[in-house]
């Protein structure tokens, strides 16, 4: 398997490919900055107060719990874009949790709990980048959108290591999509050969509108995954092996 996680956040993909017996090449296109500044404080307090919380992923739990303990408020509804994020924030103290059976943008966006936001607040709680429907979206159907960006993903060149792996490999290999972005910024990144051959795995998305963005990228080999969870990316992964 091929992950394009965040640097040092390889973990629960590498342990779900061992599970069925798949090493793990990390290839990654960023590094994780949690803010830790007064303008995000507040902000993130202001979006906590909001009458509907959205968070976006398990990392925006994890970098807001760092700056202010979660408590849902009487009344508050709270959305996770997943079951990975829900499972976060439940974690965290938030007990009440809607995440869609769906686990994408549009999937957050189908909850009934999301349609009419007219005069209601919405706290939304991310990092810059990514899931850039969702915004829009909420103000188009009536919200007040309080955005807090409590961490931001850096970007960073692919280790030597890493490179010399994906030009060494002669194994079947897959490609665990989750991110659009991801994806971009190492397409930019490698050199020619090495980019072509990227190319040639088969990639497994985590949503139709990745897969979509892959086949855009020039992948012809695409097959779409449950979520982005890594137990349903290699689910999907290993069910595309044994096929063949």
């Amino acid at each position: 398997m091929i992950s394009l996680r965040a640097r040092g956040e390889h973990a629960p993909m590498r342990a779900a490919a061992a599970s069925v017996g798949a090493g793990l090449i990390a290839i990654s296109p960023w590094r994780l900055h949690l803010r830790d500044d007064e303008p995000t404080r507040q902000r993130l307090r202001e979006a906590l107060a909001a009458s509907r919380v959205v968070v976006t992923s398990p990392v925006a739990v994890r970098a807001a719990r760092r700056l202010q303990p979660l408590r849902a408020r009487s009344g508050q509804r709270w959305f996770a874009v997943g079951e990975g994020t829900a499972t976060a924030l439940r974690r965290a103290g938030v007990v009440d949790v809607e995440a869609p059976r769906r686990m994408d943008s549009e999937g957050l966006l189908s909850l009934p709990g999301l349609n009419d936001l007219s005069g209601d607040t919405v706290g939304f709680i991310t990092a810059p980048g990514g899931r850039g429907v969702l915004v829009p979206a909420l103000s188009s159907r009536g919200a007040r959108v309080i955005r807090a960006d409590v961490y931001e993903r850096i970007p960073v060149a692919p280790s030597p290591r890493s490179l010399a792996r994906l030009a060494a490999l002669d194994a079947p290999a897959k490609l665990a999509l989750s991110s659009a972005e991801a994806l971009d910024l190492v397409i930019q990144a490698l050199p020619d050969p090495l980019r072509e051959r990227l190319r040639q795995v088969q990639v497994i998305a985590a949503s139709e509108r990745l897969a979509d963005l892959a086949r855009a990228q020039g992948f012809a080999d695409v097959v779409v995954a449950r979520s982005a969870r890594p137990a349903d990316l290699i689910a999907a992964a290993a069910a595309t092996t044994t096929k063949a």
